[in-house]
């Protein structure tokens, strides 16, 4: 999961970079639908997910997502941005931050659990357990095309 974070901040980067004009926004929109079309493929090839595993699995991994994603996006992200405006925080401001902190964090545990707890009655603990490196395999590729495609632009 510590993957992923990377690439939600690289997510984030270019929603900001989004709003200079509608053609970038429409371009980021593009990239995430081809991003999240092939994480499908590559989870449901590496899962070998049956058809009918497929149709059960998706809906309940694109809630987490989506679940995990609020949290990420709404929480985390203003935790971040707040340290950033202020780094010189009192101890109760530190104390505050890290209550929020340990909240969406606990939040986003939770939000595991549940994801597994519901898998179990669609998938094998086998194809669970495949999942998360299925994932970080996923994350892993898609990084190192990111750095392939800075390396080229730079060039």
């Amino acid at each position: 999961m510590k993957k992923i974070i990377p690439i939600v901040i690289l997510l984030f980067s270019c929603s900001v970079f989004a709003q200079i004009d509608g053609e970038t926004r429409e371009h980021i929109g593009e990239i995430r639908e081809r991003i999240k079309a092939q994480k499908v493929a590559f989870i449901t090839e590496r899962l070998s997910l049956t058809v009918e595993e497929a149709q059960n699995f998706w809906p309940i991994y694109n809630a987490f997502e989506s679940k995990t994603e609020k949290i990420r996006s709404e929480d985390l992200r203003a935790i971040k941005i707040n340290l950033r405006k202020n780094p010189d925080l009192s101890e109760q401001e530190a104390d505050d931050i890290l209550a929020r902190l340990i909240k969406a964090e606990d939040a986003l545990h939770a939000a595991k659990q549940e994801l597994v707890k519901d898998l179990k009655n669609v998938i094998s603990s086998e194809k669970i357990i495949k999942l998360k490196g299925a994932e970080d395999d996923f994350n892993r590729r898609l990084l190192d095309k990111l750095k392939d495609y800075r390396g080229r632009k730079r060039d």
